[in-house]
């Protein structure tokens, strides 16, 4: 029982620590939105953070999943840390010199300030500096440690670019200190939140210094050669997420939409990320639980039945975000210049609770320990968001990359579905699922995309309560057991 409670607890706890930060991005969105001069601040802010998940991604080269890999399997767990460890310091200090070195170059090539370059140089560098040390924490199972060290990062980037955004201008102004006075610029906002970020990423780094110190500097080629072996297929999927995740941005400034636009776009987006939580808690508590009945004789038939339900409940997240869009974009993006993208919300909405399914999904290969197939699929996917983004921005805008979000996260789903129907059968409830996911697809999109009902409400909240009955007449039995139950 000790084995299952102390199970629980990390979960809890590692939960906390992952779903947190994803909330105060919410608070943080409508600060940007609220305190950047126009929206192209805003669209230049989206484009650069996502050229820093890109390069995340290449920086830790994979490392991070084939240190836990080997730390695991390898007997002398020190040669593995050290190894590990020097491998990321010495990538992160030639990384680090090549990009300050064509740092300008970065610029032309990508028309960003190259100040920003710089700031965002760093943030690379001391992230990736933090990684290894990081994930050392983890894998000696201390969970409060990364859960603090974690928490206190996203509150530190908040709570700085509250202070340098909102407070310092007035400070600044109307004060005789001279130290405000100092770190004062006029239009420096965006510059603000890149400093913001350069703060918590430094204070996470000096958390986790100590064990730079505690290391004993040897380094196993042999060892290494294996790690980066293991670790390089988990770099190209890597790179796969990240274009499914964050390349959109890029892809419209490449394109040559304007930045206002794209700001209007990365503002708006944010309110299809409800969803996104609903899925990262969801995906988080139920992992372990595939794991540990995967050994039932009954495992596949809970699985259906797991799945049926996070369509049921993902569909009335979508419904009820969708319908109330236009109230919760009041508080998240609280300025009308950016609501010429809220046509995107559902399809984004949508697009968010199709990848909720694929992680459904994609428990077969997991179980049969073939997770180089996500792999396949995720690049499979970023192929479809490369291609639809490059036919559709031309002709559409932004709304061309929301639709390409939709197609790739559905083609991901329906590959799981179908390659894991051969590999690992599931009875799932397939017309209960198309049912339900259909009709909150059809009642969200006529509730907000037909102006005359989306104004009134009238017919959303109507819809609402309609799928909620209808979820309750055909769930009845089911329902009624559970609340028994308690």
């Amino acid at each position: 029982m000790s084995l299952y409670k102390s199970l629980f607890k990390q979960t809890a706890i590692y939960g906390l620590a992952t779903v947190l930060p994803r909330i105060i991005s919410f608070i943080l969105n409508p600060i940007l939105v609220y305190y950047l001069t126009d929206n192209s601040e805003m669209g230049e802010v989206s484009v650069i953070f996502s050229y820093l998940v890109f390069f995340n991604v290449v920086m830790s080269y994979g490392m991070e999943t084939a240190f836990f890999r080997f730390y695991n399997s390898e007997s002398d767990k020190n040669k593995v840390i050290s190894t590990a460890t020097i491998s990321m310091f010495w990538s992160t200090i030639v990384f680090f010199a090549l990009l300050l070195l064509f740092r300008k170059n970065l610029a032309l090539w990508s028309k960003i300030n190259v100040e920003y370059i710089v700031f965002t140089i760093w943030i690379l560098a001391l992230d990736a500096l933090a990684i290894i040390p990081f994930s050392k924490i983890r894998a000696e199972s201390r969970p409060i440690k990364y859960a603090v060290i974690k928490i206190s990062n996203v509150v530190i980037n908040l709570s700085l670019n509250i202070f340098f955004l909102a407070f310092l201008p007035k400070l600044a102004t109307n004060s005789d200190n001279i130290f405000l006075q100092s770190i004062y610029f006029e239009d420096f906002q965006i510059g603000y939140i890149f400093v913001s970020n350069l703060i918590a990423s430094l204070v996470t780094l000096l958390f986790v210094l100590p064990d730079y110190f505690k290391i004993k500097w040897q380094f196993d080629t042999d060892l290494w050669k294996k790690m980066m072996q293991y670790g390089l297929p988990i770099l190209v999927a890597g790179i796969a997420f990240a274009i499914n995740e964050h390349f959109d941005k890029i892809l419209l400034d490449w394109m040559h939409v304007d930045m206002a636009d794209i700001g209007a776009y990365s503002a708006c987006y944010k309110i299809g990320m409800f969803m996104v939580l609903f899925r990262t808690a969801y995906t988080l508590g139920i992992e372990p639980f595939f794991f540990s009945h995967a050994k039932n004789e009954n495992a596949p038939q809970t699985y259906a039945t797991i799945t049926k339900y996070f369509v049921i409940f993902g569909s009335f997240i979508c419904l009820g975000v969708i319908v109330f869009a236009d109230v919760i974009k009041l508080f998240l993006v609280p300025k009308e210049s950016y609501w010429t993208a809220m046509e995107i919300v559902p399809l984004i909405v949508l697009a968010n609770f199709f990848l909720g399914i694929y992680t459904n999904l994609s428990v077969w290969y997991k179980l049969i320990d073939k997770t180089k197939i996500g792999a396949y699929i995720s690049i499979v996917g970023a192929i479809v968001t490369l291609a639809l983004n490059v036919l559709l921005i031309p002709m559409i805008s932004y709304m061309g990359s929301a639709i390409a979000t939709i197609f790739a996260y559905g083609t991901m789903m329906f590959i799981s579905y179908y390659m894991g129907q051969k590999k690992y059968p599931i009875p799932y409830d397939k017309k209960s699922i198309f049912t339900y996911l259909g009709l909150a697809i059809v009642l969200s999109g006529i509730s907000f995309y037909v102006t005359i009902l989306r104004e009134t409400y009238v017919f959303g909240i109507a819809s609402i309560f309609f799928f909620a009955y209808f979820v309750y007449r055909n769930e009845k039995e089911t329902i009624l057991k559970i609340i028994r139950r308690k």
